[in-house]
């Protein structure tokens, strides 16, 4: 309910975990900033859906004081931009066995010291993400189970974890695709070994495009064949006089050749002219 917990100012843990939360007011923890130092929320959420009122109860500015915030095993595939960002006391922050794809301005103006990304379904970290996470000079963080994509789209991911300590488990990161990568380590990859699936995409384009234009083409000639069938009888009639024009053309052409080649015929006809 609304301001359920903003009656409740000096509670410093709530413990929210195993339930089946369904909805969250945006203002169960008041507008004035709380004594809350831990919150789990672990299990507690009943589906992914909630997470958009989630963040917004998390972007109360009521957490300031928040330094610890449990959010594992809830379903969550995706954390709205900027979930975090008003809390600025938060230190850890355990996101494990969820179903994260994606993270975009998740942890900006953040000082964690740990991060739980493990279990998800990451198949990479964007530029923006590895800033945010790379800013932070005291943070620990896990990312072992996650599905990564061994492309060229985590070149800027394999620079940074072979330049990096901050991921704990990172000699455990296994790639999950190609096929021809699977379940290898991710920092014994070379660069040369990511490729990017540009010309096999473009195969799949074109050859979509040829049945595409042979689909086109199919129907222009079932068009065209049904216009010669409705208009039969005037394309027969026209054949038919292109034909007598023909006949009538060859046949002066062949007595005009007949008097030519034969000089009694050719003087008989200039008997007949005077």
């Amino acid at each position: 309910d609304s301001l359920v917990f903003a009656s409740l100012p000096k509670l410093q843990q709530l413990d929210l975990s195993n339930n089946r939360i369904s909805r969250l007011q945006a203002a169960a923890f008041g507008a004035a900033p709380l004594s809350l130092r831990e919150l789990n929320l672990s299990r507690a959420l009943l589906n992914g859906s909630v997470v958009e009122q989630l963040s917004e109860s998390l972007q109360s500015g009521s957490l300031s004081n928040l330094r610890q915030l449990q959010l594992a095993e809830n379903d969550l595939f995706y954390l709205p931009a900027r979930t975090f960002s008003r809390l600025p006391s938060l230190q850890h922050l355990e996101l494990r066995n969820n179903s994260i794809v994606e993270l975009r301005e998740t942890f900006r103006n953040l000082t964690l010291r740990t991060l739980d990304l493990s279990s998800n379904a990451l198949k990479r970290l964007g530029n923006s993400t590895l800033s945010e996470l790379a800013s932070q000079p005291n943070i620990s963080i896990k990312l072992r189970d996650n599905p990564f994509d061994c492309d060229c789209g985590i070149e800027e991911l394999l620079t940074w974890l072979q330049s990096t300590q901050k991921v704990v488990d990172r000699e455990s990161l296994l790639c999950a695709s190609p096929e021809s990568l699977r379940n290898k380590p991710i920092l014994q990859l070379k660069h040369s070994d990511l490729k990017c699936t540009v010309q096999g995409d473009m195969e799949s384009v074109l050859q979509t495009s040829y049945v595409f234009l042979g689909i086109v083409l199919a129907l222009i000639g079932v068009i065209f064949m049904f216009v010669l069938y409705l208009n039969r009888k005037g394309i027969k009639k026209w054949l038919y006089n292109v034909r007598d024009a023909c006949r009538d053309h060859m046949e002066g052409y062949h007595y005009r050749y007949e008097i030519n080649s034969d000089p009694r015929l050719t003087n008989l006809s200039s008997n007949s002219d005077a």
